[in-house]
């Protein structure tokens, strides 16, 4: 069964970085579409940034400039390194895998990207202001 774990999360001040880290098991992780989502509370559940099989990247605008999706293929990791932090950044981040190595996004909506098949248990990132 595909397993995806992630790690790195902890608590910032504004303007800080962080990276987490997804380690995908029983996945070929580059052949297809990865994205990570983040759900911070009381609100919906929205797609921050995807990496398709060609390795085109999308951002959603609230983290674009800021945060970059990328991965390793030997280590099978998805990476998302967070720069210039904001408290509005707090939420449960996600990571998840899509059967297809296209990722699906569509611009201005919450979700971002979609269809995705496989979801990690998420780690939580918290921004001091």
């Amino acid at each position: 069964q595909v397993q995806l774990v992630e790690s790195g999360g902890g608590s910032v001040q504004a303007g800080g970085s962080l990276t987490l880290s997804c380690v995908v098991s029983r996945w070929t992780i580059r052949k297809n579409c990865m994205a990570w989502f983040r759900q911070a509370p009381g609100k919906e559940r929205e797609g921050v940034a995807a990496v398709s099989s060609d390795g085109s990247t999308s951002y959603a605008n609230s983290v674009k400039d800021r945060f970059t999706i990328s991965i390793d293929n030997t280590k099978r990791i998805l990476y998302l390194q967070m720069n210039s932090l904001k408290p509005e950044d707090t939420a449960m981040y996600y990571c998840a895998a899509d059967y297809s190595s296209m990722c699906v996004v569509i611009r201005g909506t919450t979700t971002f990207v979609y269809g995705m098949d496989y979801w990690g248990k998420g780690t939580l990132i918290t921004i001091s202001s």
